[in-house]
């Protein structure tokens, strides 16, 4: 059985909005300056942990302590968790292009590097949780994205018999987990990443979700 594997942030939603607003109200907790909304976007992709980390290193002009992203980290999942949907939004083309491919009864799956449960959260709020045969996010095993074998796992768990697999993503973390894994990737050229999608390494590029179905036929051959 062929295999889709999804990013979240970045790829099918964008979460940035409310991201930033948690990392920013975890700053000024901490009397630190907030960071603009290019500087935020870059942070997502590594995980909610590094993204908190990165936040304070940048905000305060030093390397964080482990003690201070602990607890800048335990505040964060708070704000976050509060208001985890407010603000995003759904890109354009993914609910149809979800749609189709569902349709054709591809067997799709989640590996993501946001703590499990806001993974939940999030496709619940925006009811994409019913495309999605699993879902594992960042903090559901020992490795998480660029390790092989989160994706490997989440392909796994989406079809336990799958024989081809493609990652479809927006980051260079994206692209080093389908490296890998030894599978083909796509990324979209919208996400989060600061290196220009075209120059992440990827087998192709959209701008569109709608675009991917074309897409599948070659790469699932490329996938064998």
């Amino acid at each position: 059985m062929d295999v889709a594997i999804f990013d979240l942030d970045g790829t099918l939603v964008d979460t940035a909005p409310d991201i930033i607003d948690a990392l920013n109200r975890t700053l000024s907790d901490l009397d630190l300056a907030p960071v603009d909304d290019v500087t935020g976007r870059g942070f997502i992709g590594g995980g909610a942990r590094t993204l908190v980390a990165d936040g304070l290193t940048k905000s305060s002009g030093a390397p964080a302590s482990e003690t201070d992203i602990e607890d800048a980290y335990a505040r964060f999942i708070a704000y976050y968790t509060e208001k985890s949907a407010d603000r995003s939004s759904l890109y354009p083309g993914v609910r149809d292009a979800l749609d189709f491919l569902s349709d054709t009864g591809l067997a799709m799956g989640v590996c993501t590097n946001k703590p499990h449960a806001l993974t939940l959260d999030v496709l619940a709020a925006f009811d994409l949780h019913r495309y999605f045969r699993a879902v594992i996010g960042g903090d559901a095993l020992p490795e998480r994205k660029p390790n092989a074998r989160h994706l490997l796992e989440t392909a796994k768990r989406t079809a336990p018999e799958y024989s081809r697999v493609i990652m479809i993503g927006d980051s260079p973390t994206d692209v080093a987990a389908a490296r890998n894994a030894g599978v083909p990737v796509v990324v979209v050229d919208y996400g989060y990443t600061t290196t220009p999608a075209e120059d992440l390494g990827a087998d192709a590029v959209i701008c569109d979700m709608r675009e991917l179905p074309g897409l599948m036929p070659p790469l699932f051959w490329k996938a064998a």
